[in-house]
């Protein structure tokens, strides 16, 4: 099971990934092009390049997640817009579960965070 809690680490690519990719190609792009390292715990979040799909990946302890979700209507928003100079952003818990959910975390109305986590 896939636990997200508000003190997960979530990273969202800026550029969109080829999504011929499976586990090893999004763990050389996590290492490669966004200097992180998934053995660590934190969650990573691609889009497709016309954004109807996304892929999630996470290390669990034991074994890598790969979950992936592709839209029949409608495109996946963006939380900030591309930047070619950042390969990577970090978003709250809430910010994902939005994304997910096919909404737009940066017109949602998030209370405030009795402690900041990120």
């Amino acid at each position: 099971m896939l636990l997200i809690s508000p003190q997960s680490i979530i990273w969202v690519a800026t550029q969109p990934v080829d999504f011929r990719k499976g586990i090893t190609g999004l763990i050389a792009v996590c290492q490669q092009k966004l200097g992180q390292d998934p053995l660590q715990g934190a969650i990573f979040l691609f889009y497709s390049k016309n954004r109807i799909a996304l892929k999630i990946l996470c290390f669990d302890g034991q074994g890598f997640w790969l979950i992936t979700k592709r839209l029949s209507e409608q495109r996946f928003k963006r939380p900030i817009a591309p930047d070619k100079n950042l390969p990577a952003h970090k978003i709250c818990y809430r910010s994902l579960q939005t994304l997910v959910n096919n909404g737009d975390p940066v017109a949602a109305q998030f209370s405030k965070n009795w402690k900041q986590f990120n």
